[in-house]
């Protein structure tokens, strides 16, 4: 029997349920399996918390370079490499392209085209605007050269080399490298090798974790150091991203996946049950459910507890489902808004008679997907949108990946006389406020050359 939280808001207060989420999915980054806490020991000889284990891993790195980092991946990953085998050589990212399967392949370049189309059109431009006696011009630059992080320890993820290579290369950005695990599912799998070929990409390092957002963020004798490092990853790979922070810009602190599903009596009980066990299956993912009609929500945990051995990941959704799941009764429509924005969550589906009048009163989500027929699958994988999206109730302040977020700003000022004179009164009054008068004077200087 699935064992799912369930709240009625007519007689419950969901404060407390959705508290519990909020800590299970945080980034605060205290909580691991016992099969991390033994690898910790293991490796350090003492228990440490993840926090601990990035701080003492960054700073090896930082400190010894590329001799920890290749200590690290004997260690951690039980992978020995050296100075030329932790980069995947051009001839094994030709062959595996080579060998691929023409059909994946083919997917691959509609989903890039689809992924530019979209990237492409949200893009910044520079803008201009003309004032009195001058102009000023926000100007966007492309960052130099970033690292791409690629899970690839319990599957492999082409799509996550999508929906971060193509943005970066709609922004311009010259150089990517791509960091992914050595693993079966990550640097040695053909599938992965076979995108970055096709994408263009010819810098791929066999590494991940936190040695391995290290190695690119300082810079090793083998890794050039970054400018930005993008993309999902574990928990140590999420907190070495915020400890890193400062010295490479970076995109997000991710967490677990989640979905919030919103319906009402039009939604079809087999469709919502399959969204959310399609949540679940990341293990840990977490899936909310929230309508306002009751029969939707037991019709859809009754199909939930039918299916969920049909799939090849039932058990990981089940677990994931009990854990970190919960099926929430609001009172109407209104309060399942305001709810979902209180979750603040990385997807919305809104699979109700009206989405998208729904839609606009959702204030915070990483993406909401909207009706019967736009499930969150169809923005993992093929869309255009990138799938790297706000975890962790961060959707209130952060959005999605894009290509802008690999573009820099600029402000551009340029100004003819009779503009430093338009603006040298105001300039004088708060420089002279401040007592800055190394200012005051930079533009009265001027102003008693002109005369």
């Amino acid at each position: 029997m699935l064992k799912i939280p369930w709240v009625d808001c007519r007689s419950e207060d969901p404060a407390h349920l959705l508290s519990s989420l909020r800590r299970k999915l945080g980034v605060q980054g205290d909580i691991v399996s016992p099969a991390s806490r033994a690898k910790t020991k293991e490796v350090f000889g003492e228990e440490l918390t993840p926090s601990q284990v990035v701080e003492r891993i960054c700073r090896d790195v930082q400190k010894r370079g590329l001799a920890a980092v290749l200590d690290y991946c004997a260690r951690i990953d039980n992978v020995k490499l050296d100075a030329e085998s932790i980069r995947v050589p051009a001839d094994e990212l030709e062959k595996a392209h080579r060998d691929a399967d023409p059909h994946f392949l083919a997917a691959v370049r509609r989903i890039r085209a689809n992924v530019e189309h979209y990237q492409k059109a949200i893009l910044h431009r520079d803008v201009v605007v003309e004032t009195v006696g001058g102009y000023l011009r926000e100007r966007y630059r492309p960052v130099r050269r970033v690292a791409v992080c690629v899970p690839g320890g319990a599957a492999a993820y082409p799509s996550t080399l999508l929906m971060t290579v193509v943005p970066a290369q709609c922004a311009g950005v010259k150089e990517i490298a791509v960091l992914v695990p050595p693993t079966k599912f990550g640097a040695y799998n053909p599938d992965i090798l076979a995108t970055c070929f096709e994408l263009g990409v010819n810098e791929v390092y066999r590494l991940g974790g936190a040695h391995g957002v290290a190695a690119l963020a300082y810079g090793t004798e083998s890794t050039p150091k970054v400018d930005k490092i993008v993309g999902p990853g574990n928990l140590f790979v999420a907190l070495a991203k915020k400890y890193v922070f400062g010295e490479v810009d970076i995109d997000s602190i991710a967490g677990p996946s989640e979905v919030v599903v919103i319906v009402d009596g039009t939604a079809t009980p087999e469709f919502v049950a399959f969204d959310l066990m399609a949540q679940a299956e990341h293990s840990p993912g977490s899936s909310v459910l929230i309508g306002w009609e009751e029969n939707i929500l037991r019709d859809t945990l009754s199909v939930l507890e039918a299916r969920l051995h049909d799939m090849e990941r039932g058990d990981l959704a089940r677990s994931a489902l009990e854990e970190f799941g919960a099926v929430i009764l609001a009172k109407n429509a209104e309060q399942a808004c305001e709810l979902t924005n209180e979750i603040a969550p990385e997807h919305v589906h809104i699979a109700t008679a009206n989405p998208e009048a729904l839609a606009e009163k959702i204030d915070n989500a990483g993406a909401i997907f909207l009706g019967h027929f736009t499930p969150v699958a169809l923005g993992d994988y093929a869309a255009g949108p990138s799938h790297v999206l706000p975890t962790g109730g961060t959707a209130r302040f952060a959005g999605p990946l894009s290509a802008n977020e690999f573009l820099h700003a600029t402000s551009v000022l340029h100004f003819t006389q009779d503009g430093l004179e338009h603006l040298a009164e105001d300039v004088i009054m708060l420089a002279r406020r401040e007592g800055l008068t190394a200012h005051l004077a930079s533009v009265e200087i001027r102003r008693r050359r002109a005369r």
